[in-house]
């Protein structure tokens, strides 16, 4: 539920995760948090609710939690802290002098996070809606349908592999997605792609091998992948509940 709450992308995740396991918390917890956190944004439910509507968008986070809660689990049941690297496992708290602000104070230092925020996720919105308007208006139709419709039954494996090499939070890829189902898209297709490209995009992979071994590493990509395409094919049978 943490992750629901920050607006981070899977880059931004990881540096809270390392945080996170070199104070103790269960190596499980840890990990739910660096799947649900970017995957899952009460700023995207709200943009989600306006283009897909709320039962797309409850769904969405629903879904995204569960797989976050199953993944740490398994983690946690294979007792995987072996798989974790030394220098974060063997980390010393650092206490740190916490200034006392005033209600004044804190008001500005939130209206600053908010400004320091915006202008991290401005750049991702346009280059998500620059890209979403190429596909709507330049990509055939036919193509998309081809590729991510119905009949290929392929759609959800081949959409969350493309999204992996991929890097964007959730607000750049929400545009990209909109135009995808416009054109034809099935709509497990396109969540599908959304969550690869949030949770599993190639930076973030490449931080987060610094951290844990190979073993783990290899672990954490097969339960979010897996979850992923099942989660696609779930909605693409169940869809019609839903629209």
């Amino acid at each position: 539920m943490l992750g629901t709450v920050t607006p981070f992308c899977s880059c931004s995740s990881i540096p809270l995760f390392i945080g996170f396991t070199s104070a103790g918390l269960p190596l499980g917890v840890t990990f739910s948090f660096l799947i649900s956190s970017p995957m899952v944004d009460l700023g995207s439910l709200v943009l989600l609710m306006s283009i897909f509507g709320a039962k797309i968008a409850i769904a969405y986070v629903i879904i995204g939690l569960v797989i976050a809660v199953i993944g740490g689990t398994i983690i946690e049941k294979l007792h995987m802290e072996k798989y974790v690297e030394n220098f974060i496992m063997n980390a010393s708290a650092v206490d740190i002098n916490s200034p006392t602000l005033t209600r004044k104070e804190r008001v500005i230092y939130a209206k600053d996070q908010v400004v320091e925020t915006f202008k991290k996720v401005f750049p991702y919105i346009l280059i998500g809606v620059g890209i979403g308007a190429i596909i709507h208006n330049w990509i055939p139709e036919s193509w998309i349908e081809s590729v991510l419709g119905g009949d290929n039954p392929f759609g959800v494996i081949l959409a969350t592999i493309v999204g992996i090499p991929m890097y964007a939070d959730i607000f750049g890829t929400i545009p990209v997605a909109e135009a995808l189902l416009a054109k034809g898209a099935l709509l497990g297709t396109v969540l599908s792609f959304m969550m690869g490209v949030t949770t599993l995009s190639l930076p973030s992979i490449i931080m987060l091998k610094k951290a844990v071994k190979p073993q783990l590493l290899t672990l954490f990509i097969a339960i979010c992948t897996v979850g992923i395409i099942l989660v696609g094919y779930l909605f693409n049978i169940f869809s019609f509940l839903l629209i």
